[in-house]
């Protein structure tokens, strides 16, 4: 059996372009700790490496999704500052594997959060402000043939996202029915709502939010948190140009290609 410097290890080199197997030689499906230990290895590597940590996302929102991972939660990566692409801009194939993209809600927060008790009027009330978001998810895992335990390892396969121009003060926003329209080069590709996110973005960001402060590491002001997809995700193709809207918020897009 592997252990959990060995897979962490295993998933660094494989950014650097080639997909991995699963990681079935060190981490059971439902290993919840062993993947969040190799997670943390990685995190602490980057961030000896330079990079900075702006804030978190959460996955596995969708109550489906779980149910086809055999979890009854949901799961968290780190946000990287080098993940973030401007709004509109172009995200290169070649720093990508099998990458696809979803529409999520993001929030930006004004104050830390650091009670195990958080609840989703305490996020609100720690909020500056929304934001449209898109996440391009990709899986060092080949063909995208994870357990649980493969993808919270991989950071919740993370990759890059995108955070729209407009800001909102969560006042008079209704994050619980508003709609999401993602198009892939003008076509409509997903559509969803506020509420297929772990019933809602707050209640997602909240369950972070307790879930960070038992592990030692709140949530603080600054941070950005992705609070998972609002839709089905989208496979991507060089070329595509992703744009997507939710109701309220506005716009936010990027294109998937080398630049012109």
């Amino acid at each position: 059996m592997s252990d959990h410097q060995t897979l962490a290890r295993r998933l660094r080199n494989a950014y650097q372009g080639v997909a991995v197997a699963p990681l079935r030689d060190g981490l059971a499906a439902d290993d919840v700790a062993g993947a969040y230990a190799v997670q943390a290895i990685n995190t602490q590597h980057w961030l000896e490496q330079g990079r900075r940590i702006v804030g978190r996302k959460v996955g596995l929102t969708s109550l489906a999704v779980q149910k086809q991972f055999g979890v009854n939660q949901p799961d968290f990566g780190v946000l990287f500052d080098d993940m973030c692409l401007p709004d509109g801009g172009v995200l290169s194939p070649v720093t990508m594997l099998q990458p696809r993209a979803e529409a999520e809600v993001a929030l930006v927060l004004a104050y830390d959060l650091t009670s195990l008790a958080t609840s989703e009027d305490d996020v609100a009330a720690a909020t500056l402000h929304a934001v449209a978001a898109l996440e391009i998810v990709d899986s060092r895992i080949a063909d995208w043939k994870i357990t649980f335990a493969d993808t919270v390892a991989d950071n919740g396969s993370s990759a890059s996202f995108v955070l729209g121009q407009q800001t909102h003060a969560l006042a008079g926003l209704d994050l619980y029915s508003c709609g999401m329209v993602l198009e892939v080069n003008g076509d409509v590709a997903s559509v969803g709502a506020g509420a297929a996110c772990l019933g809602h973005p707050l209640k997602a960001a909240a369950w972070l939010a307790r879930t960070l402060v038992a592990a030692g590491e709140p949530l603080r002001a600054g941070d950005i948190v992705l609070t998972g997809a609002l839709g089905p995700m989208i496979s991507l193709t060089p070329g595509d140009r992703v744009v997507a809207r939710i109701g309220g918020l506005g716009t936010v897009s990027f294109r998937y290609g080398e630049a012109v």
